[in-house]
């Protein structure tokens, strides 16, 4: 089957390579020629292990290409995905201009049926605007031809992207008509994966909602930490209790300074801004967020009081990036720690294997170093921030033997405590069962 994806940002990217490999003939379209370039060379705008390989393989086979000429891959498609950005707005809505301007370009240039697939996150009720947009161009041409919308929404990992597309754990559809229904069956006929079929609304709640409840776990989790500390309780032993129930399941359930990343908080914010539009009140989705937002703050906190004035303390951060396996740093908590070092005038060094570049763009007064030992030479603390498996795999004992002081803060309790007090290190994770006043 042809297919145009239009959009080529980690989502769209993704999406093209997932449909070639099921042997579709793919065509990424992008207005930024640079990025169209790049990927035509089979270099990606963006870090995704295994990604690339992928990308010149399919490139080389002939069922993957990229073009910033949008008329000719809706020309040549029948199924045409829009993959676009939806960052929020000032008031944290989802910025639809993106998506709004595709649908118009496609109602100005397609020329017969197609099926208009949206892959980016939108908020209920977008499909219908966006039919409402095609079918006004196509009135302009007077052209009378139907076009089907779909919703079929995301679920990748960053870091996990391609085994996810490719093995995706459910595919979720919301269409409307029986033509569009196998259209879409048989581009994922080789997913085996379940088929949810739903109308367009439904499908565009689901991806809120699954990322809304996701961020919640997260939440929850980190709040129970701050009452572990306060008890003396290890929220590492309570998350194992609780994950072997069936019901509750072990996956998102580990302390640490919160969500980050291009989902998490634009999704809930979204979806709570929806939520005021329609005069409905999310007290729980509220207080996810609002745990997130602080739960940064609460750890600069239990640092403080552990080691004291960070004034003239030389501090290194350990990972940059909102988790490890991508080079993304959108909303992480390493960008929050570095402002509230920096206000109490720390010495910042750091060292990320993927987020460096991006993060000396917005911190440039940070001392970014190559190796993660010449970023801990002569530290007053350690604040391990992404769990990168090189940073986890780190020679402590080495380690100890850089730093000045041995404090060492795990904002994701990702270091074994018992193993780095032995090395002596002053150890403090998250929710570990130490009492203090903070």
């Amino acid at each position: 089957m042809d297919v145009a994806v239009i959009g080529t940002g980690y989502v769209g990217t993704t999406t093209s390579i997932a449909f070639a490999a099921w042997d579709h003939k793919v065509i990424a379209i992008d207005s930024d020629r640079e990025k169209i370039s790049k990927l035509n060379r089979s270099v990606l705008p963006f870090y995704e292990e295994g990604l690339e390989k992928r990308l010149e393989q399919y490139r080389g086979s002939g069922n993957l290409s990229f073009t910033d000429d949008l008329k000719q891959g809706i020309a040549r498609c029948d199924v045409l995905f829009i993959a676009v950005g939806t960052p929020s707005s000032p008031d944290g809505s989802a910025d639809l201009s993106y998506v709004e301007m595709v649908a118009r370009q496609i109602g100005q240039m397609m020329d017969k049926y197609k099926v208009v697939v949206t892959k980016s996150t939108v908020p209920v009720g977008t499909g219908d605007k966006i039919k409402a947009i095609i079918t006004d161009e196509l009135k302009k041409r007077n052209l009378s031809f139907s076009v089907d919308i779909v919703s079929n929404p995301e679920f990748l990992r960053e870091g996990r992207a391609l085994y996810d597309a490719l093995h995706p754990e459910r595919v979720v559809i919301g269409c409307e008509t029986e033509t569009a229904k196998k259209v879409m069956a048989t581009l994922y006929e080789r997913a085996q994966a379940p088929i949810l079929y739903t109308t367009i609304r439904d499908a565009e709640m689901i991806k809120y909602a699954a990322n809304a409840f996701l961020a919640t776990k997260i939440s929850f989790v980190n709040e129970l930490a701050r009452l572990c500390e306060k008890t003396g309780t290890n929220i590492m032993k309570v998350t194992e209790g609780m994950g072997m129930d069936s019901r509750i399941g072990p996956q998102f359930l580990r302390a640490g300074i919160g969500y980050g990343g291009s989902c998490f908080p634009k999704d809930t914010t979204a979806l709570l801004n929806l939520a005021r539009e329609q005069k409905i009140v999310l007290p729980i989705l509220q207080a996810a967020s609002d745990v997130n937002q602080t739960q940064v703050t609460w750890f600069m906190k239990r640092i403080q009081h552990t080691m004291g004035s960070f004034s003239g303390k030389r501090i290194t951060l350990l990972g940059l990036t909102f988790k490890p396996e991508t080079d993304d740093t959108r909303e992480a908590p390493s960008l929050k720690i570095i402002e509230q070092l920096l206000q109490n005038k720390a010495v910042v060094n750091a060292y990320d294997p993927q987020g460096m570049e991006h993060v000396k763009k917005i911190y440039p007064q940070v001392v970014y170093k190559l190796t993660p030992y010449e970023a801990l030479k002569g530290a007053d603390a350690i604040i391990l921030a992404t769990e990168w498996r090189e940073i986890l795999d780190l020679d402590w004992s080495k380690v100890k033997g850089l730093v000045t002081q041995p404090y060492l803060f795990d904002g994701r309790n990702a270091l074994d405590p018992s193993a780095m007090r032995d090395l002596g290190y002053c150890y403090v994770g998250i929710g570990i069962g130490e009492r203090g006043d903070y």
